[in-house]
């Protein structure tokens, strides 16, 4: 009995009708997976101290088209174009998005839809905020400390 509902199985999805012994259940199941990755923002707490720090002045730099989505710890939102990454390592990436598309939208953090590589690419890959807009990512650039 259970060879004949091995062999009924492939062709279940095909819709061909096949005998089944009286008294034996047969169960279809589907299972829809959805694995999103949040990125959370980050949040900036003021100093302590009664002097506060001077602002960091970033100069963008050159860097690669993709960054493996494990590396992605937060998220900071500094300019109307684009979204600073922090990594894991504590460098830092801002993701430059299309023209069309303004960050008001990801100020609670934004997901990414995984891709079968890991990795999150510019020119690929899209951020979605939580009330669902969506913006394409146009580029990388490393961010470093300006003298």
């Amino acid at each position: 009995m259970l060879l004949l509902l091995t062999l009924a199985a492939p062709m279940a999805g095909a819709q061909q009708r096949v005998s089944v012994p009286a008294g034996t259940v047969v169960h279809r199941e589907v299972r829809i997976q959805r694995i999103i990755v949040r990125v959370p923002r980050m949040e900036v707490t003021p100093a302590s101290s009664s002097r506060a720090l001077p602002a960091i002045n970033w100069v963008e730099k050159r860097t690669d088209r993709c960054v493996p989505v494990a590396n992605l710890a937060a998220v900071s939102i500094t300019r109307t174009d684009s979204v600073d990454l922090m990594l894991t390592g504590g460098k830092r990436l801002r993701a430059r998005l299309e023209e069309d598309c303004p960050t008001l939208d990801f100020y609670s953090g934004f997901y990414l839809k995984p891709t079968a590589d890991g990795m999150v690419c510019a020119s690929r890959d899209t951020i979605r905020s939580r009330s669902g807009g969506q913006c394409r990512i146009s580029s990388f650039r490393m961010l470093v400390p300006g003298r």
